[in-house]
């Protein structure tokens, strides 16, 4: 599980990488001993976040102990999407507070300190955590599939969009188109002109998939530079200056 995680993460951090030197050349110009650590630090959570997941995996498997199903007629076929809302919106607020608790300073100085060196992050920044705080991301779903039934392809789909989200909102330019981000549906999802307000200003923008719990505690502060971008250079100028201003 840990091989699979990495690959995965290899994949798909290489895949919006290579996207980003082609979309918007020069982003992460002079930014490769970053990338390096970044890579590293990532390869590390991938094998935290392997255990949880064999567990899971063997548990379901040789011992029937999770909530998993195959059989799309075991359940009401309106619980498939129901599931899917259901994991992503438990994931969404236990991030929100554990990352939000990670903002105080001793949790801050002793893990989250790692994800936030990543000035400004990039497409292979989503999995660079410190071990402690790669583990309190990788028990969340293990745990959820002990709890809340859900089908092998709802769970198929969290994990990808989990994976999508979390390196989208971490490679500097926004992949989603403006009518979406400015539309209702922007309101209430995060992408990367949100998460960006967040790597810039600390202390606000804390969520993963929704803005609600940053809504609901006043710690919403909109969307973030990239969303005022007019040009390629124009992303890499505004991570530079905030960089040079922290």
């Amino acid at each position: 599980m840990t091989l699979i995680v990495g690959v995965r993460y290899l994949v798909v951090s290489g895949a919006f990488a290579w996207a980003t030197r082609v979309v918007r050349p020069g982003l992460y110009a002079g930014l490769d001993p970053q990338i390096r650590r970044e890579i590293g630090w990532s390869l590390a959570s991938a094998a935290i976040y392997g255990v949880p997941a064999g567990i899971v995996a063997w548990g379901w498997q040789a011992r029937g102990w999770t909530r998993i199903y195959t059989h799309i007629g075991a359940l009401p076929l309106w619980w498939w999407p129901v599931s899917v809302l259901l994991y992503l919106f438990a994931h969404d607020t236990w991030f929100y507070w554990t990352h939000r608790w990670m903002h105080r300073p001793r949790p801050f100085r002793l893990a989250h300190a790692v994800h936030h060196a990543s000035r400004p992050p990039t497409a292979w920044a989503a999995m660079s955590f410190h071990p402690i705080e790669a583990l309190t991301g990788a028990v969340v779903i293990p745990a959820l599939v002990f709890l809340i039934p859900i089908h092998t392809a709802a769970l198929a789909l969290v994990l990808a969009i989990m994976t999508f989200m979390g390196v989208t909102n971490h490679m500097g330019w926004e992949i989603f188109p403006r009518g979406l981000v400015h539309g209702r549906l922007g309101d209430w999802l995060i992408t990367a002109s949100h998460h960006q307000r967040h790597h810039d200003q600390y202390r606000c923008n804390y969520g993963l998939y929704f803005r609600f719990w940053d809504r609901l505690c006043g710690t919403d502060r909109g969307l973030g530079a990239l969303d005022r971008a007019t040009g390629p250079g124009a992303d890499a100028a505004r991570f530079g200056s905030a960089a040079g201003r922290s």
